[in-house]
């Protein structure tokens, strides 16, 4: 939804062609769907320039469908996060045109292309490949969003002159996404490397005493270099989204 839908509803109320009780009706219908399970809020693009995403887990395919099927009504372009195989399968009997990211487990209906500022990019870097389906979330939603994202994949310390010799696009990037389990400290390195914001999601990613993430988080918060920010654990898509807000910044 975009504000000329609410300006053409207040348009005909002020011309006669739709009472007071109409326009108010038509106008909060506008703002929310209430389907029992769930509270759309068609408001979203209005207030942060995309719709709501459809976060999966928890939810039943049924949901999921029913759900994803009336933001594609009033929007364009619709995502879901963390969605499954099955899930895709019936979203796609109902919006033949909607994608799916295996290992980003993402659905993605993309039906206008948001303009892209080809002169800044965000760059998504991973420590280790077993980090791509998080940073694959993180890109994907940025690019969405419409952001040109670089890869840079697989260029953790433990072989840190790989890093090194990607640090002439490090330096280009006007975000920075660092993804990383394990001890999490390839976000701290890049920190320390380049003057444009950096963005770190610990990973799940590692052996008993990474604690399933908790070892990289605490040490992504606990960072030396200035400029890291952190989400939470395997939260690729929250990084994707505040990455895509600054580079948009102006």
């Amino acid at each position: 939804m975009d504000k000329s839908v609410i300006t053409e509803i207040l348009e005909k109320y002020k011309t006669g062609q739709l009472t007071q009780e109409a326009a108010a009706e038509k106008i909060s219908g506008q703002l929310f769907e209430d389907l029992g399970f769930a509270k759309i809020d068609h408001q979203r693009a209005w207030r942060q320039g995309f719709p709501e995403v459809v976060y999966c887990e928890g939810k039943t395919v049924a949901q999921v469908t029913e759900i994803m099927k009336r933001l594609s009504d009033k929007n364009p372009n619709v995502m879901a996060s963390r969605a499954t195989p099955e899930m895709y399968e019936a979203v796609q009997v109902v919006l033949p045109d909607a994608v799916y990211n295996e290992t980003a487990r993402l659905i993605v209906l993309e039906r206008e292309k948001v303009t892209c500022d080809q002169q800044r990019f965000i760059a998504v870097v991973t420590a280790g490949t077993s980090d791509i389906p998080v940073a694959e979330e993180a890109a994907l939603t940025a690019e969405i969003m419409g952001n040109r994202v670089k890869r840079i994949y697989d260029v953790g310390v433990a072989g840190i002159h790989r890093l090194f010799a990607q640090l002439s696009e490090l330096e280009k990037a006007n975000v920075l996404i660092v993804v990383a389990g394990m001890e999490g400290a390839l976000a701290s390195v890049v920190g320390g490397l380049v003057e444009r914001p950096v963005i770190a999601v610990p990973t799940s990613v590692g052996y008993g005493a990474s604690f399933n993430g908790l070892a990289p988080l605490l040490a992504m918060l606990n960072s030396c270099a200035a400029g890291v920010g952190v989400v939470n654990i395997d939260n690729g898509f929250g990084a994707g989204r505040l990455a895509s807000m600054i580079n948009k910044t102006r």
